[in-house]
């Protein structure tokens, strides 16, 4: 995959083209690639990191937010196999990005493209559903304070009018997509899975993340942090260890 390619739906921070593997990110609802720059740091060397950029965020602001999660894994999948190289195909997501990260990871195998593992962080799998918040519906307000109770956002950002008017559009688009997504049931994914979780997540029990387990025929494994939603922040490195020993 060259520096130029698939833009400009990935960012390389460090980039690696004689790193053994590309590590796909994928963020949560409301973030954008640049959530990813300490992991591809940290894994310099060990993996070329890209960070997926979706619409409607930093230097995509004038985009609109895509508020279907099938559409934007569809095109995501596209961008990905368009530029794809030897290297093995890792695809880490959290939150939100966990289940592009699942749904990408489908359409990549079913058109050839092997993915050699599914990090899936912060996120019940496909097949468990709760009834939708309508978190998108929310006013302005409820939806900052949404954003502040899950601890995935600078508070001192949540109290600039600027900074939300920028960035609470792309939020609402990726409520949208989440509270709007229903799995389509397919064979179980070739690859192995990895589900990753905060013990106190108010989003996902131990047991919506343990059914991850049946969405993939080869092996998987449950990694609890403690933490809650955002667990992976304050468990960084932790988790970067995690990620560069199944790497290897």
């Amino acid at each position: 995959m060259s520096p130029h390619t698939a833009q400009p739906w990935l960012r390389r921070f460090h980039p690696g083209p004689d790193a053994p593997v590309q590590l796909v990110c994928l963020p949560h609802a409301g973030g954008s690639a640049s959530f990813y720059f300490p992991f591809s740091q940290a894994l310099s060397g060990s993996a070329e990191v890209l960070g997926v950029q979706y619409p409607g965020r930093q230097e995509r602001h004038h985009e609109a937010g895509i508020t279907d999660l099938h559409a934007l894994a569809d095109r995501i999948a596209e961008a990905l196999a368009e530029g794809a190289d030897d290297r093995p195909l890792v695809l880490f997501g959290h939150s939100m990005g966990a289940m592009l990260a699942f749904e990408v990871a489908a359409r990549l195998e079913d058109s050839g493209t092997e993915v050699a593992t599914l990090f899936a962080s912060g996120r019940r799998a496909p097949s468990r559903h709760r009834p939708p918040e309508n978190v998108h519906a929310f006013t302005d307000e409820q939806l900052v304070a949404v954003l502040a109770e899950l601890d995935g956002t600078d508070t001192e950002l949540l109290s600039e009018p600027y900074v939300l008017s920028m960035i609470l559009p792309a939020v609402r688009s990726d409520f949208e997509a989440v509270e709007t997504y229903r799995y389509r049931p397919r064979p179980p994914l070739r690859c192995p899975v990895v589900a990753l979780v905060g013990d106190r997540d108010p989003r996902v029990d131990l047991e919506e993340a343990d059914a991850w387990a049946d969405h993939t025929a080869g092996s998987f494994d449950l990694q609890v942090f403690p933490g809650g939603h955002f667990y992976l922040s304050a468990q960084h490195d932790a988790v970067v260890d995690l990620v560069r020993r199944r790497l290897s």
